[in-house]
């Protein structure tokens, strides 16, 4: 469904993606793992276009397209298939939850309002905020506010999601209410390709895992293969640091 092929990205002369490859299949949940500043957030930003690749190919529903010479109008067509959900929610702050939801398949999508409004109605009782739809985001905790961007990336129906470190600006508590709506679309069949650094989800949720260091797919594959027995050296340290920090402290 979704192929890149030797993806790079550099930022003047530092080398950020290093010729990235990636796939995902349809219902597939593909979550990128990785130290800080491995080029799982550039490598997601590139492939919706945030970012534009210097060198690479994605492949899309069977369409071909050469990542540094694609032009505005096939960029917006991917788009129009895909969702993006952000670490910090980048919900308007005029605007009630509904609103939001609503907003792209108005402006963008030129649906009729009651037509968006029933949809992003229906999207925000997916995410559990049925109630919340007339709040601000500054009446919402941020573990709302985080679920309601999910609702308006699934309210256009995207044939796949992208999840940039969901949960990474949220306060611990509040992280479960975000990964559960996640564990439920993908019960459902949706496909994710997931960046994250919440391990067990990755461990319990994933069809696929794939580990990033230094702009680079070091290690991929199932998560039991991933986090039982992975084969590089540079895997199985990062995953030790890990379970060292998450490690309760000795009484």
């Amino acid at each position: 469904m979704l192929e890149i092929k030797n993806m790079k990205k550099s930022f003047g002369d530092m080398e950020v993606l290093r010729g990235v490859d990636i796939k995902v299949e349809k219902g597939d949940v593909v979550t990128v793992i990785g130290p800080s500043g491995s080029g799982k957030t550039t490598l997601l930003r590139c492939i919706n276009f945030l970012e534009r690749a210097k060198e690479g190919e994605m492949i899309f529903d069977g369409a071909h397209y050469q990542l540094n010479a694609i032009g505005r109008k096939d960029i917006a067509a991917l788009r129009k298939k895909t969702g993006f959900v952000f670490q910090n929610y980048n919900l308007f702050r005029n605007k009630t939850a509904l609103q939001n939801v609503t907003e792209g398949l108005v402006v963008a999508r030129k649906v009729p309002k009651d037509e968006a409004r029933s949809a992003g109605l229906k999207a925000l009782e997916k995410v559990g905020l049925a109630n919340r739809a007339d709040a601000y985001p500054h009446q919402l905790s941020g573990g709302q506010q985080q679920r309601v961007a999910i609702a308006r990336a699934i309210v256009t129906e995207p044939e796949v999601i992208f999840f940039d470190e969901p949960t990474s600006a949220l306060d611990p508590e509040l992280v479960g209410e975000v990964l559960n709506v996640m564990r439920n679309l993908a019960a459902e069949g949706m496909t994710m390709l997931i960046v994250t650094h919440e391990m067990q989800f990755a461990r319990n949720v994933a069809s696929h895992v794939v580990f990033m260091d230094q702009g680079l797919v070091v290690e991929e594959g199932g998560p039991e293969e991933i986090f039982e027995s992975p084969r590089e050296a540079r895997t199985r340290q990062f995953l030790q640091f890990i379970m060292d920090r998450e490690a309760p402290a000795p009484q």
